[in-house]
């Protein structure tokens, strides 16, 4: 049996409620982002047989012919929402594509609210109708994973409970629908599934990817696997949770390489959970003390910061 190569928490320690369960459950956490910044958890509370479902309707999107992917790739969206074709983005400083294609889910804001206009309206597929129901449902459960996650987050650096978890009420998080084709002959020598990067956002949920090739980057400068299992959720920190923290949680540099097999294909499901716009990103006190007395970060807000990472990695 494959074992995991990061830490392991199970949600239903922070499901207990107050006492020493979920005390050493928010331990584990913080010290797994601390340390290397990403950790795995169970009994997560997102269906198993969604997460199946989802992923099955993403393939039925994927095999569609290009032209009818590209229909839903809309550039006033600037690939916030709908499709992304292959190769259009890149790491940070990278000038090689990476070699997938994605579809984003944001939040289903209803008429009139006032982030409708900032954060775009959702497209969906008119050729698989059960992908909007199926991926709606499966935001709102990795939301709510996160949610309590970002609790754990805040109570470790001596935050209020709720100080996170409050900064993504009406977020501007996204689910990412991911497919790696087979590796064409004709890429770039230096392209790969994902390039090594860090996440933007607070926190991301990675759901059972359909194959390996996940890796975070140790501090030593070598590559560790992260696994793909069954019943779990992968974490790690992004560089906005890096922020507000001053640099206690890590946001680690981590990437999806290409397989022995060229003509293997993979699926994955990313749900990167970030802030309302004008949450302030500005190093928390308690955490500028904690690491050195220096603000290590700019004062900025998480809508400014977004725009400015977008523009970096080709989606701006």
């Amino acid at each position: 049996m494959t074992q995991q190569t990061i830490p392991v928490l199970d949600l239903r320690e922070w499901d207990a409620g107050p006492g020493p369960r979920r005390d050493a459950f928010v331990k584990t956490l913080g010290d797994a982002l601390t340390d290397i910044g990403f950790f795995a958890v169970t009994n997560h509370g997102v269906d198993s047989a969604l997460i199946e479902q989802a992923y099955k309707l993403s393939q039925d999107f994927f095999l569609l012919p290009d032209a009818t992917r590209r229909s839903y790739e809309d550039p006033k969206l600037k690939g916030q929402r709908g499709y992304t074709s292959f190769g259009r983005e890149h790491a940070k400083g990278s000038t090689a594509p990476d070699l997938k294609e994605f579809w984003h889910v944001g939040q289903e804001l209803p008429e009139g609210h006032r982030f409708g206009a900032v954060y775009g309206v959702n497209l969906w597929p008119g050729e698989v109708p059960q992908f909007k129901p199926v991926m709606l449902k499966l935001f709102n459960q990795l939301e709510t994973c996160a949610k309590k996650l970002l609790e754990g987050c805040a109570l470790y650096v001596g935050e209020s409970q709720g100080f996170m978890r409050d900064m993504v009420d009406d977020g501007d998080s996204i689910l990412r629908i991911i497919h790696y084709p087979p590796i064409p002959e004709d890429r770039a020598p230096q392209s790969v599934r994902a390039a090594a990067h860090e996440d933007i956002n607070l926190i991301t949920l990675l759901c059972e990817s359909t194959a390996e090739g996940l890796e975070l980057l140790q501090r030593d400068g070598t590559w560790r696997p992260i696994h793909a299992l069954q019943g779990q959720i992968v974490c790690d920190a992004g560089d906005m949770l890096a922020h507000v923290t001053n640099g206690l949680y890590r946001s680690t540099t981590h990437r999806v390489v290409n397989p022995p097999n060229d003509r293997e294909r993979r699926f994955s499901m990313p749900f990167f959970v970030h802030p309302r716009g004008e949450v302030d990103l500005t190093p928390r006190p308690e955490c500028v003390a904690r690491s050195g007395g220096t603000a290590n970060f700019p004062q900025r807000t998480a809508r400014t910061y977004l725009l400015e990472r977008l523009r970096e990695i080709g989606l701006g």
